[in-house]
């Protein structure tokens, strides 16, 4: 039986999933591959499972429709693809992210891979759950059937921006919390019980921001807010004590900043005496970083699913590195363990050990 030493120095065996009828039985170690949406994460997740990412060609052909060539052997392997739908570091957009994402699917599956897991820290098109008005398409759900046709198996992702996107599927799918990461980076940095009051900029965030206000010891603030169009909204009330503490605003995305940094006027003008903002993705659409930059916030503390072009130009942002919570459901998934106890408190599990969720800040 192969075998592969996981991260944190413990000895972690790949067991073969069983075969059945009508499928083939895995026989390899698991695979990554990685399109050109965040191969640094890729790579990264790569080094944690001591495995590598393997070749595959995925570039453009000169009239710009996507190539892929999967550049080594997957016959019966068990196969994870690496890919963000949002915009990618060579400067294309989420849709060409999306496009290669389904092309290396639709090759590895033609290879004759056992299973493919699309792995996807940032599910693109997340925003677009649900109608709002006639006439609108339900995008998420688009994306989902298209992912499943392909022939994926399994989707591994992030932070969903609504829940519920996990019913869109027919297959399983892990959706992975980087809760763990923030809180401990918050810590770290002393930002814990009374010292702060943790505030969701809308109604629809306030279970995440309570699982935070928990995790922190700390009270929790309700910033209220209408949006007169997409994209665009004003501060109406706030809710809670926010006089002489730290505030920290937690969400899930940042998109064009807009948000927050009324947020954080409107925060500051109640007594707080610094504002803070962390989030898992960083979308960071048209001139956002300029307007946090400008904004209110002392500290944007974002993740690693998205990358954020020249960092070490913008102090005010911290991007913290989520590749070994995606390592840790990697190796469980291709071990058949739970996901699931991988974000389970010591309280409620004492068996586990969360210490090997905290990775270091790629840049602070």
């Amino acid at each position: 039986m192969p075998k592969a030493h996981g991260c944190g120095g413990v000895k972690t065996t790949f067991s073969p999933l069983l075969s059945t009828a009508g499928r083939i039985a895995v026989t390899h170690n698991p695979l990554i591959f990685s399109g050109n949406s965040n191969p640094q994460l890729a790579e990264e997740i790569a080094k944690r499972l001591k495995l590598h990412v393997g070749k595959a060609l995925v570039t453009e052909f000169k009239n710009e429709e996507t190539r892929v060539e999967i550049g080594e052997n997957v016959r019966g392997s068990e196969v994870f693809v690496i890919q963000s739908i949002s915009k990618m570091s060579n400067g294309k957009s989420g849709n060409d992210a999306l496009m290669e994402l389904l092309l290396m699917i639709d090759a590895l599956r033609r290879a004759s891979a056992a299973r493919i897991s699309a792995v996807i820290p940032y599910y693109g098109y997340a925003k677009q759950d649900k109608k709002t008005k006639g006439r609108e398409p339900i995008s998420a759900k688009v994306v989902a059937n298209l992912l499943k046709v392909t022939g994926a198996k399994r989707i591994v992702t992030m932070d969903l921006h609504a829940a519920q996107i996990q019913g869109f599927f027919d297959i399983p799918v892990d959706n992975l919390m980087a809760i763990h990461v923030l809180c401990e980076h918050l810590k770290h940095q002393g930002l814990c019980d009374d010292r702060i009051v943790v505030v969701s900029p809308d109604a629809g965030g306030v279970h995440r921001a309570e699982l935070f206000a928990k995790r922190l010891n700390a009270s929790l603030a309700i910033v209220f807010k209408r949006r007169p169009q997409p994209d665009v909204s004003e501060v109406t009330d706030i809710v809670g004590d926010v006089s002489g503490r730290i505030a920290v605003i937690v969400d899930d995305m940042i998109s064009t900043g807009g948000t927050l940094a009324k947020a954080a006027e409107a925060i500051k003008a109640r007594g707080a005496t610094k504002v803070y903002t962390v989030a898992t993705h960083g979308i960071f659409a048209g001139d956002a970083v300029q307007v946090l930059e400008q904004s209110e916030i002392e500290k944007v503390v974002v993740t690693n699913t998205i990358p954020l072009a020249n960092l070490e130009q913008h102090p005010k942002f911290v991007q913290l590195s989520i590749a070994q919570v995606f390592a840790d459901a990697i190796s469980r998934i291709t071990t058949n363990r739970s996901v699931s106890e991988l974000f389970a408190t010591t309280e409620e599990n004492p068996k586990l050990d969360g210490s090997v969720l905290l990775p270091e800040p790629v840049i602070s």
